[in-house]
């Protein structure tokens, strides 16, 4: 049955400028300039850097909110409105107070060997048959970054001939691999670290250590990787000297061998800093970086386009045309000039505040200082919504006296310890860690009793909080941090 009934819905609706600012804000400084570029590039009516001859000065009806998609008509547009000159633009006010020393400065990469290429043109040294070429060269492509080969000789021997026409044994393949395992650097082409572990040693020199750590390595690696020392000197018969240098050799060696090869083409990824704090006087100082507050105005010739509109008696259909084309990029760049402007104080009112919630530990660098700091502690200072923050603490580094550091690793959950007071946990982390570093390795302490001194020294937490937090900080259990 088909009714009929009338229903009132309030709802709110983010307008294309508000997602575009939203967007904006939560870009880090690199991201921002490709952003930048690609806006300009899109927008003819947008230019960047500063013109010496007149220009367009922007005033629009705030009223008029642009939209692609509603129909604009020639006769609607007011052409006084983007014509107007009583004002001075602000790009005529602007000064560059920035130094040399803050103009972008790119690194240009050395073009290198890769990584395979590297291995493979150590096989043009060795006498090899086709057959034996064909499968070392797959073998090498199958090397991982960490120079290790992560597959079974199974599936390489099918891979083998489906793919590269080669049908062989597995007896054969080892053979090859062998070959492989002789390449530089020591460990290449391992399937597991154990393997891994035993070349390197065996390709150092015969000492009492060396052979002892390639005994303990290839017959005793699961006793080893568990840390059961005194099963590992009952096993050889050996002194707990004896046994602490041979660890000393295995220490020594590079578990990932790939990561090792310098002439790899990976590019490193440099942080841009989007703030910087210094301290003046003993007191703090924040800048923006200055490549986020770039110099925007409006085309010259858009605005000579608009006079020449007016200022023609007989306005044809092509004419007007184009001004309404032209009132849709005005539109768009005056919207994103002024979101630039909006990102520009966003980013500095918010910083501001962080910077200022954690004036303690700005001025010390000591993380003890850090405060409970969470996302709505700011929002509710800048009167700003939670989500605006997350945007500007995400992904975005401010530059401190104590090194680069990520915006969003100043916020932190509180506890209260035994006097009631509210504590970062960051705080307890910090002394947690502190108290793993100063351990005797011989006996480490397990979380129990890590828990007990915590307890005394006025954090009340349980064994499974500092489980949580020692595995957040990456620290192994008691077991795996003891030595001898």
């Amino acid at each position: 049955m088909l009714k009929q009934h009338l229903q009132f819905k309030l709802s709110q609706k983010l307008s294309p400028q508000q997602i575009q600012l939203m967007k904006l804000i939560q870009l880090p400084t690199q991201a921002f300039e490709q952003r930048l570029k690609q806006e300009l590039e899109e927008n003819p009516a947008l230019e960047g850097g500063k013109d010496k001859t007149e220009e367009y000065d922007s005033e629009f009806d705030n009223n008029d909110d642009y939209n692609d998609n509603e129909t604009i008509n020639a006769e609607d547009i007011n052409v006084d409105e983007y014509l107007s000159d009583d004002e001075i633009p602000d790009y005529r006010t602007q000064t560059n107070n920035y130094s040399s020393d803050d103009e972008e400065k790119t690194m240009p990469y050395a073009a290198g060997t890769s990584f395979t290429q590297h291995l493979i043109n150590q096989l043009n040294t060795y006498r090899l048959t086709d057959e034996e070429r064909d499968i070392a060269e797959f073998l090498v492509g199958s090397v991982d970054e960490s120079g290790y080969i992560r597959r079974s000789l199974t599936d390489i021997m099918d891979d083998l001939a489906f793919t590269q026409n080669v049908y062989t044994e597995e007896s054969k393949i080892k053979d090859v691999l062998k070959i492989v395992h002789q390449l530089d650097p020591a460990g290449v082409g391992a399937r597991n670290l154990q393997e891994c572990l035993s070349i390197q040693l065996h390709r150092k020199e015969k000492t009492p250590d060396t052979e002892l750590a390639i005994d303990i390595i290839d017959k005793a690696f699961e006793q080893f990787t568990k840390k059961h020392y005194q099963k590992l000197i009952q096993k050889f018969d050996i002194s707990e000297t004896q046994l602490k240098d041979a660890i000393s050799e295995i220490e020594h060696l590079n578990p990932k061998p790939g990561g090792s090869y310098s002439g790899n083409n990976r590019i490193v990824e440099h942080i841009v800093p989007d703030f910087a704090i210094k301290i003046v006087d003993g007191e703090l100082e924040l800048t923006l970086n200055g490549r986020n507050a770039p110099e925007l105005h409006v085309s010259r010739e858009y605005n000579n386009m608009l006079k020449g509109y007016k200022e023609a008696k007989d306005k044809s259909k092509s004419q007007k045309d184009a001004v309404v084309f032209i009132k849709q990029k005005l539109d768009a760049a005056k919207w994103f000039i002024e979101a630039i402007k909006q990102r520009q104080q966003t980013l500095f009112v918010t910083m501001s505040a962080i910077m200022h919630y954690q004036k303690e530990y700005f001025l010390t660098g000591d993380e003890r200082n850090l405060k409970p700091m969470i996302l709505k502690d700011i929002a509710d200072e800048i009167n700003m919504d939670v989500s605006t923050v997350s945007r500007v603490a995400n992904s975005k580094y401010v530059d401190t006296p104590y090194g680069t550091k990520l915006i969003k690793e100043f916020f932190s959950e509180s506890m209260k310890n035994d006097q009631g007071e509210d504590v970062s946990t960051k705080e307890i982390k910090k002394i947690l860690e502190t108290v793993i570093e100063e351990e005797d390795k011989k006996k480490p302490l397990t979380d129990e009793i890590l828990a007990g001194i915590l307890k005394e020294k006025g954090y009340p937490i349980a064994r499974r909080t500092v489980a949580k937090y020692r595995e957040q900080l990456d620290i192994p259990v008691a077991r795996l941090r003891k030595k001898i």
